[in-house]
């Protein structure tokens, strides 16, 4: 069994903020895989279904962020798992928007979702890092992370949930390269070898056209006589 978790802040207030990308790929997944309707239960919103063969529980703590692992350890101590049974997805100023990291334990590099959470179960669980992108300046992480994705992210944060959803079994079967391979293949899809856009198709490149050959220098005429030439060849 696996206990996934999304972090985030409860309310509209906060819904479409960059901090809010961990509710917001929960939600994606239960949607798409058919998990039963979200209800109230260890200070959060939880959803039940299955991935990968696996039964899977969704969680949404609803405590805030600061105090996400209040949530999670009651779950994780209700279910009896252990804290390599729980992912986390959660937003990440280290990494570029549309990039996305999985890891295994570790520290928590002052997000305050993770701190709480290592404080209830220890840092031996798995995190889903989505890129969110850095301000540039410390002093305005928080006005970043606790506003809006700008219009120009569903570029890539639409194919990047769609991605993450279609990877979901794979992940709860603990086939990491899998789950990132159904992320990249939409993030940042092949591309077709006319040039067309995502998901086209595009015409066959043609093959380069062979090299003209190098032209001939012309022939200088031989004006010796046919005595001469005889004579040339045997000096």
């Amino acid at each position: 069994m696996k206990l996934v978790v999304g972090l985030g802040n409860p309310g509209d207030k906060y819904a479409n903020n960059r901090h809010n990308v961990g509710f917001m790929v929960v939600d994606r997944i239960a949607r798409d895989h058919g998990f039963s309707p979200w209800r109230s239960r260890f200070d959060g919103l939880v959803a039940e279904g299955r991935l990968g063969g696996e039964k899977v529980v969704l969680l949404k703590p609803q405590t805030y962020m600061n105090r996400s692992g209040e949530s999670v350890g009651k779950a994780m101590r209700y279910y009896r798992l252990e804290p390599g049974d729980v992912i986390v997805f959660h937003d990440e100023i280290d990494l570029a928007p549309g990039r996305l990291r999985l890891k295994q334990g570790g520290g928590h590099a002052g997000h305050n979702g993770l701190r709480s959470i290592h404080q209830h179960i220890g840092p031996q669980y798995a995190r889903v890092r989505i890129g969110v992108g850095h301000p540039g300046h410390k002093d305005r992480v928080a006005a970043h992370v606790l506003r809006d994705f700008a219009r120009a992210d569903a570029d890539w944060l639409a194919p990047m949930l769609e991605g993450i959803s279609r990877g979901a079994d794979d992940l709860a079967r603990g086939e990491g390269a899998r789950f990132l391979n159904a992320v990249a293949l939409l993030v940042s899809p092949p591309r077709s070898s006319g040039g067309a856009g995502r998901g086209g198709r595009g015409a066959a490149a043609k093959p380069p056209a062979d090299p003209a050959p190098p032209a001939e220098a012309p022939r200088k005429e031989d004006s010796r006589s046919p005595l001469q030439r005889l004579a040339d060849r045997f000096r």
